[in-house]
């Protein structure tokens, strides 16, 4: 055997290691599949150095070798060694969430739909932050060019909507399976109106996002309540009770809010799987709105339904968007995701009736760079709508023990037990902006469930928080 191409090899690659890190820099970010095929290729290159007859040919063999073993070596410990400053992670960025910036002005629905200036708007579910400025750039790029016709969808924008799920969610999606389409709400229309007719039911876990209603009216359908049961400071699933609803010959599918609003529950592996089967054994189609997938809390996690099992995925559609994690609702841009070429077929020709079938440049533009460069912003803005919730968990604790506010453990909408004041949530809603100057959302928005419950938007900085909550409290007083 020749173990000259071995011995130059190991040699040539430790003295480019200590000298010369940057060479390794570059293979940071290459994904952990491409890991194991180097482990492959540098097995099949040591090997070869060791039976080419050549010095040369030995020689290059093991240098080849040795790259790769180096790079799976870097798989477990390039951590280490960004934080041992061996070489530079990317740049970090510091977002400032605690920025006040004006929306007054700019057409905001939020805050230009508010009837005097003196109205702190804490309703609307979108966010008072900036987005990445990766998105920013993207769009800013786009807009210099000037020209904005109609708009096709590369090939890149499907594979950042095929990373980052799989990356983030462990869900495998292919092309083929992709709709887009103009947001989550239109998605949720289209998919209702391709799987049922007129008359048909349509499953629903009350409280539950007020736009599920009008879905199911709009389309002639009839909606099936299923209750969330209060348990403590959050709410569970009435299994006895879904499997009764879901059993009814004519409900056909069921509408999962995943995390869900405005309960902020994170649903658990072994609830999907439980409400999943129930719905299998009816032959109940799920289609499950994952619009605030991305904003989960520490200590919880978001399972895509779909990514359960093969079978779980061939009988449900995902609905999906960057719109709520990346505040970009008004670029308009969400996904159908549906595995089943059948379901495919009749939600595509849907989409077509209801023409919803074309978006943007700018929403596929901003989905794109949030999908491939967002992700640190995102992190920074979990943190940071966490600490809101503590805050207001932590100020009503001391302050409003009478309003308990239900566990948040998704999405950026605080759940408030209200019923104490012994007032409808709409009269509520009217009188706080009336007296207190602040604007919430009436529970009943979300069925008769929220009765004396009111909703609040936590996605704001601090200082308007809490000015919004002293309000509270000062109305609170007055009436008790």
């Amino acid at each position: 055997m020749n173990f000259t191409g071995i011995l130059i090899g190991l040699a040539t690659f430790v003295i480019i290691g200590i000298f010369h890190p940057i060479v390794i820099k570059a293979e940071y970010h290459l994904s952990k599949r491409c890991w194991w095929l180097f482990l492959l290729a540098g097995i099949v290159f040591a090997v070869l150095s060791l039976f080419v007859g050549s010095v040369m040919g030995a020689t290059i063999a093991g240098v080849l070798a040795f790259s790769c073993f180096w790079s799976v070596f870097e798989l477990f410990e390039q951590e280490k060694r960004v934080k041992r400053g061996w070489f530079p992670e990317k740049r970090r960025r510091n977002y400032d969430f605690d920025e006040i910036i004006p929306r007054r002005g700019t057409n905001s629905y939020e805050w230009d739909s508010a009837p005097n200036d003196d109205i702190i708007p804490l309703w609307v579910a979108d966010m008072d932050f900036r987005t990445a400025k990766p998105v920013i750039d993207a769009l800013r790029k786009r807009v210099d060019h000037g020209i904005f016709g109609y708009t096709r969808v590369p090939d890149e924008y499907y594979d950042a909507v095929i990373g980052w799920f799989s990356r983030r969610h462990g869900l495998h999606i292919e092309k083929d399976w992709i709709i887009y389409t103009s947001g989550v709400v239109p998605a949720v229309s289209a998919v209702i109106k391709a799987l049922t007719v007129p008359g048909d039911r349509v499953l629903i876990q009350t409280p539950v996002y007020n736009c599920f209603f009008s879905s199911i009216r709009n389309n002639g359908c009839e909606a099936v309540s299923s209750p969330l049961r209060r348990m403590g400071n959050t709410f569970e699933i009435d299994f006895d009770d879904f499997a009764a609803k879901a059993a009814d010959p004519k409900v056909k599918v069921f509408l999962l809010c995943s995390p869900h609003n405005p309960a902020g529950r994170v649903w658990t592996r072994a609830e999907l799987q439980k409400m999943g089967e129930i719905c299998m054994e009816n032959g109940v189609t799920v289609i499950s709105d994952e619009i605030h997938c991305e904003l989960v809390y520490p200590g919880y996690k978001h399972i895509p339904f779909a990514s359960l099992s093969p079978d779980f995925a061939a009988h449900s559609v995902t609905c999906v968007s960057p719109s709520k994690a990346f505040n970009i609702a008004g670029l308009q841009i969400a996904d159908i995701v549906a595995a089943d070429p059948g379901l495919r077929a009749k939600i595509d020709r849907a989409i077509n009736i209801n023409e919803v079938c074309d978006v943007n440049p700018f929403g596929v533009i901003a989905t794109i760079a949030a999908y491939n460069e967002g992700e640190e912003w995102l992190e920074q803005l979990i943190s940071y709508l966490k600490g809101n919730y503590d805050f207001m968990k932590a100020f009503c604790a001391e302050k409003l023990p009478e309003f308990p506010v239900a566990d948040l453990q998704g999405t950026y909408l605080a759940w408030m037990d209200c019923r104490v004041l012994g007032e409808k949530s709409e009269v509520l809603e009217e009188e706080l902006m009336k007296d207190a100057g602040i604007w919430l959302n009436a529970g009943t928005m979300y069925g008769a469930e929220g009765e004396g419950w009111l909703r609040w938007n936590l996605a704001c900085p601090r200082a308007r928080l809490e000015e919004g909550l002293n309000r509270f409290l000062g109305f609170v007083r007055r009436r008790i």
